[in-house]
């Protein structure tokens, strides 16, 4: 147990948070960052302030674990990437929503499916006929980012 009493620098814990900071290359999640810059917060504040090993051990948990919410929670979900690239045109096609927006041009706009496709529930749009808004409309094909779509009356 004299280990508990053994004294840390604050660079130990800067070596040790670059070190995590650095393993991310090798770890296909996105977390070792948080556990790092944690550890590389505990060696600034201990620069300044004496603290126990114990309580050094408290403050980079408490801190790993705020990041990571903070991560979770609040940043990631903004970063997610709303492109259709890479994904499966057969989970798109056919579905329907209602148009929300109309665009500066007529034939295109923005709708919302009522249960969220790829990700997102609102996307852009363009259709070949008139439309506006309230009216439901049903995914032809892809073109880019954007859905075709055919309005209430294309398929009629």
């Amino acid at each position: 147990m004299e280990w508990l009493n053994s004294n840390i620098a604050y660079w130990h814990w800067m070596v040790f948070g670059l070190l995590l900071v650095a393993s991310e290359m090798f770890v296909p999640v996105f977390v070792m960052i948080w556990f790092g810059a944690s550890a590389i917060a505990v060696g600034l504040v201990l620069a300044v302030v004496e603290m126990s090993l114990v309580v050094q051990l408290l403050f980079w948990l408490t801190l790993s674990v705020a990041d990571l919410l903070l991560w979770f929670k609040f940043i990631h979900p903004k970063m997610k990437n709303r492109t259709l690239s890479g994904m499966s045109r057969e989970q798109v096609i056919g579905q329907e929503g209602m148009v929300i927006r109309i665009g500066p041009e007529v034939e295109h706009g923005t709708m919302r499916f009522s249960i969220p496709v790829l990700g997102s529930d609102e996307w852009q749009f363009i259709c070949r006929e008139p439309i506006s808004v309230g009216d439901r409309v049903c995914v032809e094909d892809i073109s880019g980012n954007t859905l075709i779509v055919r309005g209430p009356h294309g398929g009629a």
